[in-house]
């Protein structure tokens, strides 16, 4: 049985929502099963054995409103994720020194709680990389490959 790859989307604007959208295209065009929540709760993906996460950085650093329970919840109430891997997609803007940090919170929480992270994240700077789709989809073949090798 194919294993079905969950896309969780945090965004305060809506470009991470779309960026999301645009990843969820690209995995069933290879023929990956998915599943895309917009700030999805515990209950939502915690039967997901891969996600790909796609989140923008917010005010000082922070997740978005719309994906910070999750990551409340996984805090507080999960033990162990060993079951799951995952990746991340952050956009961010290079100006603050906050640049993505929602991104290297995401990898701390998931990896302290045992889940395997499949290949370096991907910061895209909104300041430079106006295409998102693209810089995505030069990515996305290094993402699918891992995953693939997990399936």
């Amino acid at each position: 049985m194919q294993q079905t790859l969950c896309i969780i989307s945090g965004s305060t604007l809506g470009s991470a929502e779309y960026l999301a959208e645009h990843c969820d295209d690209i995995m069933q065009q290879h023929g990956i099963q998915t599943a895309l929540f917009h700030g999805p709760d515990w209950d939502q993906v915690k039967d997901y054995q891969a996600w790909l996460l796609v989140t923008s950085t917010h005010g000082a650093g922070d997740l978005p409103d719309n994906l910070l329970p999750l990551f409340e919840q996984i805090e507080s109430a999960v033990d162990s994720l060993s079951h799951l891997t995952f990746s991340v997609i952050g956009l961010g803007n290079s100006d603050y020194d906050t640049f993505c940090f929602s991104v290297d919170k995401i990898e701390k929480i998931l990896t302290e709680k045992q889940a395997v992270q499949l290949c370096d994240s991907l910061k895209i700077d909104v300041l430079s990389g106006f295409d998102h789709d693209q810089q995505a989809d030069n990515w996305l073949p290094g993402f699918i490959a891992q995953l693939k090798k997990t399936a």
